[in-house]
């Protein structure tokens, strides 16, 4: 058995029921229907009203105000992207870290379409001070003892070459309101907190951006004192959805011993290529390649197989790993920091073979 969630307390709880995972057999989709798809909404979901306008202003030549039409007639892209929350899997760590408590499933890949964000900075032509782009939405909460509105930064050169865009569109229908509507940022590659939802603004500024989101949290750090690294790139992970049939409570599966178990499941990294899933029946102690499927899209989960043969009757722990196209691979158990960010650590799925 793996780490169980401990000590989870009624703010947590609430936590987890406004937000929801991706239940895992929905691996089985290339594309996450939008109902399964993960969702993290910090603070309310703000009614927003025809009179929304986005602006691009700050330090800039030309600073915009355009409406939703406007957004929508510039040239656009559709592309699948996989998106994962930074805290995903926090619930495993030890000592227990109190946030949203995700298990595995805060993960989706969803079909975003929009218009590609450099051209729309270019024309609003940053100064030559300019050192970041804020994107702020119209969500707003208390944090950290004061009253934030959600934003966070990328420098000139990510939102410039990481291939953000501004999304109206998912799945090929116009976001729904949990998921930002009516227009989000989506960076591909980077953790679920960097795609500001309900996107009211995005500014220009000389100075790097020092609003909670991005200075004090999302950031990997193990004491309150230190500075941290920020969190950016998805580490690379692979899921499995779990083989069998579920015990309700437990979770526990239950697969035939006596034949073979076709597992599959998805992995991905904000860094790389995935080239390389291994898959374990025994808790970690020897491993074997997966059958990879296609790549496709570098900013989108790659399928993967394998057929099981339990050895008889009794008690299994599957996992699965992935390595990336820059060499990193999942680690065996979690690295604890204060805000349970980055937890990549493999799977681990018990199953009873009868």
């Amino acid at each position: 058995m793996g780490p169980q969630p401990a000590g989870i307390s009624r703010e947590e709880l609430q936590l987890a029921a406004r937000n929801h995972g991706m239940p895992l057999e929905a691996l089985r989709h290339e594309i996450t229907p939008v109902g399964l798809h993960y969702l993290l909404v910090h603070y309310d979901i703000p009614a927003v009203g025809e009179e929304w306008r986005l602006r691009v202003d700050g330090r800039v030549h030309r600073p915009l105000e355009l409406d939703l039409d406007t957004i929508r007639a510039l040239p656009s892209v559709t592309q699948p992207v996989t998106m994962e929350c930074a805290g995903n899997g926090r619930a495993a760590i030890e000592p227990h870290v109190t946030s949203q408590p995700w298990i595995l499933e805060a993960v989706g890949t969803g079909e975003w379409t929009g218009t590609p964000l450099a051209p729309l900075l270019e024309q609003a032509g940053p100064l030559d001070d300019a050192v970041e782009i804020v994107f702020e939405g119209l969500d707003r909460g208390l944090e950290g003892g004061d009253e934030q509105i959600y934003g966070r930064s990328l420098t000139i050169e990510q939102a410039v070459n990481d291939g953000a865009m501004l999304a109206y569109e998912l799945n090929g229908a116009p976001l729904p309101s949990q998921h930002g509507y009516p227009l989000r940022l989506v960076v591909p590659g980077w953790y679920g907190m960097t795609n500001v939802k309900w996107l009211s603004s995005i500014t220009a500024v000389s100075e790097p951006f020092a609003g909670y989101q991005q200075a004090q949290s999302y950031r990997w750090r193990r004491e309150d004192h230190e500075a941290g690294r920020p969190v950016t790139r998805m580490m690379p992970r692979a899921l499995m959805a779990p083989p069998g049939i579920p015990e309700f409570m437990s979770r526990e599966r239950t697969v035939a011993a006596t034949e073979p178990v076709a597992v599959q499941g998805r992995a991905w990294s904000g860094w790389g290529p995935i080239e390389l899933v291994e898959f374990s029946a025994d808790g970690g102690d020897s491993w074997r390649a997966a059958e990879l499927g296609d790549q496709g899209s570098p900013h989108v989960w790659r399928g993967w197989t394998v057929s099981w043969q339990p050895e008889g009757a009794g008690r299994y722990e599957l996992c699965c790993r992935a390595t990336d196209a820059t060499g990193a691979t999942q680690p065996l158990h979690p690295e604890w920091n204060l805000g349970g960010y980055e937890n990549n650590a493999v799977q681990r799925v018990p199953v009873v073979a009868r």
